[in-house]
């Protein structure tokens, strides 16, 4: 069980949950983040020795063990956070993340409208 838990630990570090940075040519910086879940399991009986024929049988007090162990280990990509000069945004990798994404984009949309707007406000105030 030490040796599968070592392996499992060694698996899993900081650098599976946040990913290592990588720089775009334009100047912003992508993090990766990830959700890691692992699991681990293990299981074991004693065998009757009385029961059957062997040495065990033949005068010992031990009895046989059976066991076994299992572990395992999942990383899913959840969302990048893209820092770049004058801002910092977590775009999602959920597909379900659509209304959040509209939520996140609705200032950004009202500004865009309202500067489409001034220069039609701003000819009809000249004439």
């Amino acid at each position: 069980m030490i040796t599968a838990m070592e392996n499992l630990k060694e698996m899993v570090d900081v650098n599976k949950i946040v990913g290592d940075a990588v720089e775009t040519p334009d100047g912003h910086v992508i993090i990766p983040v990830s959700k890691v879940t692992f699991g681990f399991m293990a299981g074991g009986t004693e065998f009757d020795s009385n029961a059957g024929s062997g040495e065990a049988a033949a005068g010992s007090d031990s009895f046989p063990f059976g066991g076994g162990s299992g572990g395992g280990v999942s990383v899913q990509p959840v969302a990048f956070l893209v820092a770049g000069p004058g801002e910092v945004r977590l775009l999602t990798v959920d597909r379900n993340a659509a209304l959040e994404r509209l939520v996140d984009l609705a200032p950004q949309v009202v500004q865009y409208i309202q500067e489409l707007m001034r220069p039609a406000q701003e000819k009809k105030g000249t004439h």
